[in-house]
């Protein structure tokens, strides 16, 4: 049986999401495969705008949904291949993508309406569904699948309780 890591981390504002996104950047490497999952506007590309920032992408390269393309490509420390599958109907789609390159490739892929091609997957990968709580606070669910997901998780974890911390020690006047 593969290991898993899940844990919740609460995001109140588009900036606070980014930065998570920006966290989570820092932590990947070539291969790593990562998905999404939230409805419409829950902040699937806003977390990507932060993992790209995270990769040292440059602003010129300016993230936005793939919808039209499927694929975009950015440039970074690792190169990022951000696939949006909201407009696949069928898994015959997702195979005409030529998916396995990317996937088993040199880069980081990053998978909106991940729920889509679930069965494509390595059985190990990170995946981030994503709550909308209301129009600011988001819930990021990540489960990490296998030991380096799982290892990911961990330090997201950790991460949020460093941050709650150190939000408490500030409103308390420290």
């Amino acid at each position: 049986m593969v290991e898993e890591k899940i844990t919740v981390i609460k995001s109140y504002s588009e900036d606070e999401t980014v930065s998570w996104g920006k966290i989570l950047g820092g932590l990947l490497k070539a291969g790593d495969i990562v998905g999404l999952r939230g409805d419409l506007g829950a902040g699937k590309t806003c977390f990507v705008k932060g993992v790209a920032d995270g990769l040292g992408i440059p602003e010129d390269q300016y993230v936005a949904s793939p919808t039209f393309t499927l694929i975009n490509e950015y440039r970074g420390r690792v190169t990022l291949y951000h696939f949006d599958l909201y407009r696949i109907q069928n898994e015959k789609e997702i195979v005409g993508l030529g998916y396995e390159e990317y996937l088993f490739g040199n880069g980081l892929v990053i998978i909106e309406w991940a729920e889509k091609m679930l069965r494509f997957l390595p059985e190990e990968h990170l995946l981030i569904e994503i709550e909308r709580v209301n129009d600011k606070k988001r819930n990021f669910i990540f489960t990490g699948r296998g030991r380096w997901y799982s290892e990911i998780v961990k330090h997201i974890e950790e991460r949020q309780k460093y941050q709650y911390s150190f939000s408490n020690f500030l409103s308390e006047g420290g």
